[in-house]
């Protein structure tokens, strides 16, 4: 098994500590568990996308313009 060293801000390792009876070591392994199968499942998205860069640039200006344009009806 691998063996993975993190830090964490002095304000959650007190938070950490007072609750020791968590497992907080499954709880991040878990954590990393999740996100590692989102980016497979991602990773198998893309393998079979024909969406360029650039095609996903146009398409994401598209989609925040059409956001804005539902915002400002709202709005005005």
């Amino acid at each position: 098994m691998s063996e993975v060293i993190v830090q964490i801000p002095d304000d959650l390792g007190i938070i950490m500590r007072r609750h020791a009876s968590i497992n907080w070591s499954n709880i991040a392994s878990e954590a990393i568990r999740k996100t590692a199968a989102e980016l497979e499942l991602f990773d198998a998205i893309a393998k079979e996308s024909r969406l360029t860069e650039e095609d996903a640039i146009v398409l994401g200006k598209k989609v925040k313009k059409s956001m804005w344009e539902n915002v400002y009806k709202k709005l005005v």
